[in-house]
């Protein structure tokens, strides 16, 4: 059931069963508060942050519909990676109508478009190879994102280690930070993730660290597996930091 973390931030529960349940983000710009200097006006207000797999219970659609919201009402779609519990989703907005620009981090746009080959000796390397062969990434206009980027209201933040592309995003005026696979929530702490489903952890470790110098107040901390922070997100990230 989508459930509204903060005035303009909905959690949408898609996926089946930990590890595959994953946490989907909507973020209605027109709810912002504080400074919207930076907002691009060719950019849209209603930001949907990943997407979930191809196949969810409950749907992506349905969550979003619980939150009163359609496709057709996406101004565009944020990826904060390239995984398949992350991206294949995107296929069942295009079939209800989003027709929007779709932002993923550069490296893996890379990937995606078949510029960047991850290597295959290596274990995620290897699965990401064989998931670009299995599952045709939609045709949508799809644009890289470089560290520091803004997009209407959000930031980004190049975090790479999880991925090479992983990108975090920061909305500034709906004070919520929507942190990918950078940290996951375990017992009401955040960790970063485990070894087998990364690339590499050392640059995991450097990526949070880096979040938390460069990374501005927020309140909510939006990650994509775990339950997230609806108060205190920022504190969170500073005591993982100071843990690694």
């Amino acid at each position: 059931m989508a459930r509204e973390l903060a005035d303009g931030v909905w959690l949408l529960d898609v996926g089946l069963v930990p590890p595959l349940a994953t946490n989907a983000f909507l973020l209605d710009g027109n709810e912002a508060v504080g400074d919207t200097d930076h907002t691009d006006e060719t950019d849209g207000e209603v930001t949907l942050v990943d997407t979930g797999l191809w196949w969810n219970r409950p749907s992506l659609v349905g969550e979003l519909a619980d939150a009163g919201y359609e496709p057709t009402d996406i101004d565009q779609v944020l990826l904060t990676h390239y995984d398949l519990d992350h991206v294949t989703g995107l296929g069942r907005l295009l079939e209800r109508g989003f027709d929007g620009p779709v932002y993923m981090g550069r490296r893996d746009v890379e990937l995606v478009r078949g510029e960047w080959d991850p290597p295959l000796a290596h274990h995620k390397g290897a699965f990401h190879r064989a998931a670009r062969f299995l599952f045709d990434f939609p045709e949508v206009d799809l644009r890289p994102v470089d560290d520091g980027d803004r997009i209407g209201g959000l930031v980004a933040f190049h975090t790479p280690g999880h991925n090479h592309g992983h990108t975090v995003f920061v909305h500034d005026g709906l004070s919520v930070a929507c942190l990918g696979d950078l940290v996951w929530e375990e017992n009401g702490e955040l960790t970063p993730p485990f070894w087998l489903d990364s690339y590499e952890m050392r640059a995991i470790r450097e990526s949070i660290e880096r979040f938390d110098r460069e990374a501005p107040e927020f309140d909510v901390a939006a990650m994509s597996h775990g339950t997230p922070f609806v108060t205190g997100g920022r504190e969170a990230i500073r005591r993982l930091a100071a843990e690694l």
